[in-house]
């Protein structure tokens, strides 16, 4: 039995419900219960319910991490395992999420994948017994969680392609990654991006228009996301497939691994993590003959952007490193062409070398790209940002340097850090340091560290330039 209550006092209206899961969640033990069930303030539970709450308030657009959580302070979400299968016990849930007194099917499925993912970790990947120091464990573990979460697509020719950016953007910018997800859509190509709003959802939203005009069925709209970025970038509503990794970095080695190819539109301190992860990769040696398409495009007022992330990956990695990408201003058809040359040479590439399809194997990751980095004031400091490294360990801290900053601008446990130690120290050579505050400098003009409509950005950095 439903109960709804109507929200009084400029607070939201509320539902308590008892749901029945559905796409496909497995029986859960009731070892594996009893850990979702936990009713301490932390620890599995608290996981479970805070991503719980992002995916009920799908398509919220703030990007506080505590903001949910103080708008329904009440919520809680139990695992019930009964002889007639398993049910989820919603209390104080958001109303939205609900149609007459129904869960809305989607934000069930994205539900029922949060239950899935978090289970899968806590539980059935540490009975695998991966040894997280060595490379090919992690690269295992994150092929395991995609396997579990059935996204891997066996005998489908390469044609997931990822799409970063940012989720604070302009309208013009967001317009334009409608119009590039569009132009891939016509051309039967599936978008997977980091589900969050902004330029995570646009390239979703035009591709499900030609994907019906191509009466195009069994789409997928996959959502790649991780604890802490959740609860400041809810679910977009067309996500249908969700997956949550257990960290950022198996989140990035899940896009690499996932994905055939990537566009990069505008986007603040994230999607530069993004560009660096994927560019320290490329650049291994290792890699040198594995064809992996990178397009960098945006509208025509956002060429400015491009020339200066252009500017800064040169100066920090080489100008060989311009080799990796194509940068494409204002021209989604050139986009999308471009993309369908680039995942032909993908293909012919994983025939020649029996490399699969669904996931790609050869793609040699450094360790230091996948071992979690914890950015507290001591390992931001600590970071090697200067000239005379090898490229891709170079790359590798600097990524480290961004997702610190993502860490201070949105996750809860960064937001703490920084109101209890004050901003993250970021030093190295002078004149990265110079290129990187100027880089900054522009995200903050251009409203790119924080939705608009929100108090103003206060830099949860210092960057140490002489």
């Amino acid at each position: 039995m439903n109960d709804f209550q109507a929200g009084r006092a400029g607070k939201p209206g509320v539902v308590s419900a008892r749901i029945t899961p559905i796409g496909g969640l497995d029986v859960l033990s009731r070892h594996e219960v009893a850990r979702l069930r936990g009713a301490s303030g932390s620890g599995l539970h608290a996981l479970l319910r805070r991503c719980a709450l992002a995916v009920l308030t799908s398509g919220n657009v703030s990007d506080d991490p505590r903001a949910m959580l103080e708008q329904y302070p009440d919520f809680d979400i139990q695992v019930l395992q009964q002889d007639r299968g398993m049910k989820i016990e919603l209390s104080n849930a958001p109303a939205p999420a609900f149609v007459d007194g129904e869960i809305i099917r989607g934000i069930n499925e994205l539900l029922v994948a949060v239950v899935r993912d978090i289970v899968y970790v806590s539980t059935q990947l540490e009975q695998l017994g991966l040894d997280l120091d060595a490379s090919s464990a992690l690269t295992q573990g994150v092929f395991e969680i995609l396997r579990n979460a059935r996204i891997l697509k066996p005998q489908v020719d390469p044609n997931l392609v990822v799409c970063w950016g940012g989720h604070s953007i302009s309208r013009e910018e967001y317009d334009y990654s409608k119009l590039v997800g569009y132009q891939l859509g016509l051309r039967g190509l599936d978008i997977c991006t980091g589900c969050g709003p902004g330029a995570m959802k646009g390239p979703m939203k035009g591709a499900t228009i030609s994907h019906a005009k191509q009466r195009r069925r069994h789409n997928r709209y996959i959502g790649i996301t991780e604890p802490g970025i959740i609860a400041a970038e809810s679910p977009n509503p067309i996500v249908n497939h969700l997956v949550i990794m257990p960290d950022i970095e198996k989140r990035l080695e899940a896009f690499v691994r996932l994905g055939h190819g990537i566009i990069v539109f505008p986007g603040g301190v994230g999607t530069a993590e993004e560009i660096l992860y994927l560019l320290g990769i490329l650049l291994h040696p290792e890699n040198a003959s594995t064809p992996f398409p990178l397009i960098f495009t945006g509208p025509r007022h956002s060429a400015a952007y491009f020339e200066q992330i252009d500017r800064f990956l040169r100066l920090t990695l080489g100008d060989e490193v311009a080799r990796h990408y194509q940068v494409i201003v204002d021209d989604p058809q050139t986009v999308a062409r471009a993309m369908v040359k680039g995942l032909e040479k993908v293909r012919h590439n994983r025939l020649d070398t029996k490399d699969a399809f669904f996931f790609n194997w050869a793609l040699q990751i450094p360790l230091e790209f996948q071992q979690p980095f914890r950015p507290t004031h001591e390992a931001m400091r600590a970071l090697q940002i200067r000239h005379g490294r090898p490229r891709h360990e170079l790359a590798a801290d600097l990524r480290r340097a961004f997702s610190g900053i993502v860490a201070g601008n949105v996750k809860e446990e960064g937001v703490q850090a920084i109101e209890r130690e004050g901003p993250f120290a970021i030093d190295g050579d002078g004149d990265i340091m110079r290129a990187l505050d100027q880089l900054l400098q522009a995200f903050v003009e251009q409203h790119r560290m924080k939705l608009p409509g929100g108090s103003a950005y206060v830099p949860c950095y210092r960057v140490i330039t002489r």
